[in-house]
């Protein structure tokens, strides 16, 4: 499956927020949005104007990088999300905070979504006690995500869990920090995401 591989804190950058793809870096001095705060390049310095379409792209890259997706992934969801009843933007949304990956990352198991995404490749998550290792499989309410009971040791994870305390725990989601478990309570509602998105852009991009 194709992945990024290239420096990610480039993405922050050229997004102009943080998007908290480097874990505990992000947190600290060493954060390029704290360092350098301007779009990567020769001319990021200098870039001011930014036409109507420009803008709807950022958006739907700023969101498409936030949850780690490709191009042909995240159209995909914004597929399902416009035959889905309701408002297209928040179902997105819903799609995206519903992935094991996105859901391992929200309870703490992973200190980013991209570690998240290899902890679930490579079995350490289980739904329901059977391990699934596939970051896209969606979740139902009621259903419980746990680290595998052979890996709760590893360093990254016990340390994952102790630094995801100063993130928060949203709404929809519970947790069992002892028994490195947590579940969905609900499926989320755009009033409890608290992301700096405006997914309105998205579907303007999409729909032009």
């Amino acid at each position: 499956m194709a992945r990024y591989l290239g420096p990610v804190c480039r993405l922050c950058r050229r997004e102009g927020l943080k998007l908290f793809l480097k874990g505990e870096r992000c947190y600290s001095d060493k954060c390029a949005i704290e360092r350098r705060n301007y779009p990567p390049g020769a001319h990021g310095q200098s870039r001011s104007r930014f036409s109507e379409f420009s803008v709807r792209l950022r958006e739907k890259q700023k969101v498409r990088r936030l949850y780690g997706l490709m191009e042909g992934q995240f159209a995909a969801y914004f597929g399902i999300a416009e035959r889905m009843p309701g408002i297209t933007g928040e179902n997105l949304l819903v799609l995206l905070e519903r992935r094991l990956d996105t859901v391992a990352y929200r309870l703490g198991f992973a200190t980013s979504t991209a570690q998240a995404r290899q902890l679930v490749r490579h079995g350490h998550i289980e739904v329901d006690g059977r391990r699934v290792d596939l970051p896209s499989y969606l979740l139902r309410p009621n259903q419980v995500v746990s680290v595998a009971t052979a890996s709760r040791s590893k360093k990254v994870i016990a340390e994952a869990l102790e630094s995801s305390q100063r993130r928060g725990l949203p709404s929809w989601l519970a947790l069992e920090r002892d028994q490195s478990r947590g579940w969905l309570r609900t499926l989320p509602v755009r009033a409890d995401m608290t992301m700096p998105v405006n997914e309105k852009l998205i579907v303007e991009h999409y729909s032009r």
